[in-house]
């Protein structure tokens, strides 16, 4: 049986540019199996969609959280709906 695809919206805030996220995001997805897209903001926040299960969505975060520079001291997140026909993770 296979897992429910899920979605979420993610806006991290802290010391989240500059960093290696977006990197470091870009290479978690792929290595979990995580659909999406992550982006600058021009606030200085970060916006990333990831799309997979539940379970791998949380291990790309945690991958994310592991990174030297990267300090989030907030994120708010909410879940949208499945893009069904994405097949990939883009960083802009």
């Amino acid at each position: 049986m296979s897992e429910e695809r899920i979605r979420r919206r993610y806006v991290f805030s802290g010391m989240v540019q500059g960093v290696g996220f977006r990197w470091r995001a870009r290479h978690a997805a792929s290595l979990f199996g995580v659909t999406g897209w992550v982006r600058n903001e021009l606030s200085g926040e970060v916006t990333m969609e990831l799309q997979g299960s539940a379970a791998r969505i949380e291990q790309v975060l945690a991958a994310i959280e592991q990174g030297s520079y990267i300090r989030v001291e907030d994120v708010a997140v909410r879940t949208i709906p499945v893009e069904p026909e994405e097949r990939g993770f883009s960083a802009y």
